[in-house]
């Protein structure tokens, strides 16, 4: 899309984003996520009922009597959002793409984030990193995000989840709230899923189309992998093409379910044609 395209749709997304997160998200982001950072303040001398888990073992030495580190919640958090934008999220038989879906997710969360007076950041990703954003405050960084999620392209073929995870693990030093947006079209990204939730605020949002979880009995089909070129014809009106088809997907499901249980990390999932607005706010509430 040219200059004057892509600048009104980024108003458009603002536009439609941003009155969500003032008026409806705001409250429900800050109570699901303060607390979450906590930074060292002081320490003072131990009293009766403190946890003597917070006991500074260094300083009791040095002063023969017991003292306690005292942390406040952090005034600030760092969000960051991992997307996925290979080319099978362009993909979408309903009324939006999964990467229609995805960036007005992420601009709603950035939005909630800046409202909140906290960081947000950006790391795009489809086979390897295709680029990096560091967190950072304000309305115009905002809007810069925007952009990217709407004209950034895949210049890599494939989906390489673990990458994105482990360079996200390598640049973020500070505990973050992270948001991992993607269609998981990938495997053996358990390993790098554990490692940064043992340190991060981990949350996934699987996004996907009607049509990948159920094909249609429409007739002969030419389907394209969008990753890789291959196509393949299916008879769609074979009940037993559209039995394993569906149980295809429901494995793929799965795989990403246990991938963030055992990591202890979150996942939601979101088609592209329900009420992404209702699904969030719920997440958020539960979390509270």
């Amino acid at each position: 899309m040219d200059t004057t395209e892509l600048l009104k749709k980024v108003r458009k997304i603002e536009i439609k984003t941003k009155g969500l997160s003032n008026h409806i998200f705001s409250g429900e982001y800050h109570s699901a996520f303060k607390g979450r950072g906590m930074s060292f303040s002081e320490v003072r001398e131990y009293t009766f009922g403190d946890d003597v888990r917070t006991i500074d073992w260094n300083v009791t030495a040095r002063f023969s009597h017991p003292y306690v580190k005292v942390f406040e919640e952090e005034r600030e958090l760092t969000v960051m959002l991992l997307v996925d934008i290979s080319k099978s999220a362009l993909f979408g038989s309903v009324q939006q793409t999964k990467r229609d879906l995805i960036t007005e997710i992420c601009a709603v969360l950035s939005f909630s984030a800046i409202h909140n007076h906290d960081k947000v950041g950006v790391v795009f990703f489809s086979n390897g990193i295709e680029k990096y954003i560091p967190p950072k405050k304000g309305s115009s960084h905002t809007l810069r995000i925007i952009r990217d999620l709407l004209s950034m392209e895949a210049t890599r073929q494939g989906t390489d989840i673990a990458a994105a995870l482990r360079f996200f693990n390598n640049a973020v030093k500070k505990k973050s709230i992270v948001f991992l947006l993607s269609d998981f079209f990938a495997d053996r990204y358990e390993d790098a899923l554990q490692i940064v939730a043992r340190k991060h605020d981990l949350i996934g949002i699987h996004v996907y189309d009607p049509h990948e979880k159920e094909l249609p009995a429409v007739g002969l089909v030419k389907m394209m992998d969008a990753e890789t070129g291959e196509t393949l014809w299916l008879d769609t009106l074979d009940a037993q093409v559209r039995k394993k088809y569906a149980a295809q997907f429901q494995q793929h499901v799965q795989y990403c379910r246990n991938a963030f249980t055992r990591s202890g990390a979150s996942l939601i999932s979101i088609r592209t044609d329900e009420d992404y607005v209702r699904i969030l706010q719920g997440f958020f509430v539960r979390r509270i």
